[in-house]
């Protein structure tokens, strides 16, 4: 008999959770994760392996990835010299780098990333917005971010553009932890799912 491993997609962001302050962010975001498919905290970052440091590939390489960029994030927001982001903005960016690619291979998994992920995610938020409790202005803050986290990586394999551009401070933000997390210079150390300190 095969046992079927089922997975606490909440408790593998305690961690991140954790850095978010306002509690009804808190609650909004266990609800999106319970929500998301399975297979993103399985699959490696990179299908390909060409374009993720050796932390983010193997089996729950998209979720270390994440990790990361969460990590970046927060570090980089607790410094008074590198943001100038009320509280709430924070969190909402945090909430933005953990949603960033939870459907990167589709709604149901392909093979392959999918260029178009964000705005997979962006469209799954805002079908299932009356299960969260997020205003307009704050559903749209986390989407704006997620949608532009790509930044110039935006154009499918036939040149067309796909995803829209960093405008904000904010988007600019989010792309930056999320490029940063993916380079491969990059030798974080991670106990299970757990960075390292």
């Amino acid at each position: 008999m095969k046992v079927i491993e089922t997975i606490d997609k909440i408790k593998t962001f305690n961690t991140e959770l954790g850095y978010i302050k306002n509690n009804k962010y808190i609650e909004n975001t266990k609800i999106i994760l319970s929500m998301i498919p399975d297979y993103f905290f399985k699959i490696p970052a990179s299908s390909t392996g060409k374009y993720h440091p050796s932390f983010s590939l193997g089996e729950g390489g998209l979720v270390r990835h994440t990790k990361v960029a969460v990590k970046i994030g927060y570090t980089l927001l607790q410094s008074k010299t590198t943001n100038n982001f009320t509280d709430n903005e924070k969190d909402l960016i945090i909430i933005s780098l953990i949603l960033h690619d939870s459907f990167k291979s589709g709604v149901i998994e392909e093979k392959y990333c999918r260029v178009d992920h964000p705005l997979i995610v962006t469209n799954f938020l805002k079908e299932n917005k009356d299960k969260f409790t997020f205003s307009d202005q704050e559903l749209n803050y986390i989407c704006e971010c997620i949608n532009t986290h790509m930044g110039e990586f935006n154009t499918d394999y036939r040149g067309n553009v796909v995803l829209p551009l960093p405008q904000t401070k904010h988007q600019r933000f989010v792309h930056m932890c999320d490029l940063l997390s993916s380079k491969k210079f990059l030798n974080i150390n991670f106990n299970g799912n757990e960075i390292i300190e």
